[in-house]
């Protein structure tokens, strides 16, 4: 495998400007957002060395459900554009919901 920027990565990198886009105004820590659906492209290789930026913009506010439009880019050209979404949570509950189902 040559030495690229991986796709898995590359979409922890889109959630991940999402995230910090929208933690400011949140309650954050109590609230907080998930992760619920991604469509992406992964249009170029980007190579050791490069840096990637994103862009991120808020597109649609429905209720707890957020829209965003995103893109990457490596100083060369655009490797990623897509759309993502999340959710808008109560973070005691998320975990005490997510930890019921380990403990029954």
């Amino acid at each position: 495998m040559p030495e690229v920027f991986a796709t898995g990565y590359l979409v922890g990198l889109l959630e991940w400007a999402c995230i910090q886009a929208i933690n400011p105004h949140l309650d954050f820590p109590r609230e907080l957002t998930l992760g619920t659906h991604i469509n992406v492209s992964h249009e170029a290789a980007t190579s050791p060395g490069l840096e990637v930026i994103v862009r991120v913009k808020l597109t649609k506010v429905d209720g707890r459900r957020l829209e965003f439009e995103v893109e990457a880019n490596d100083g060369i050209e655009i490797i990623s554009r897509g759309t993502h979404e999340r959710f808008v949570v109560d973070a005691k509950r998320f975990s005490e919901k997510a930890t019921s189902k380990v403990n029954g």
